[in-house]
């Protein structure tokens, strides 16, 4: 889970580009940490880059497939 101390440096955003879960590999156009959605684990990604490969970490079976999404970016998000 990612964490922070200054509430005066994050600002909470509701915007759907947080909502959106995205496939190992992806490339995506914004930077930021994301989350796979199965086990937690979490990844700093730059812009531009594909997103982890599937071999970049393991999941047990009930953790179904690795998946990535949105949860803290500093790039602004079109509306």
């Amino acid at each position: 889970m990612a964490l922070y101390k200054d509430p005066n440096i994050l600002q909470q955003w509701d915007n759907e580009s947080f909502d959106e879960v995205h496939e190992p590999g992806a490339i995506v156009p914004w930077s930021g940490i994301y989350r796979c959605q199965g086990c937690g684990h979490e990844v700093v990604h730059t812009i531009e880059r594909p997103l982890p490969p599937p071999g970049h970490h393991q999941h047990k079976p009930e953790q179904g497939p690795i998946r990535w999404r949105l949860i803290v970016t500093d790039s602004p998000i079109p509306d």
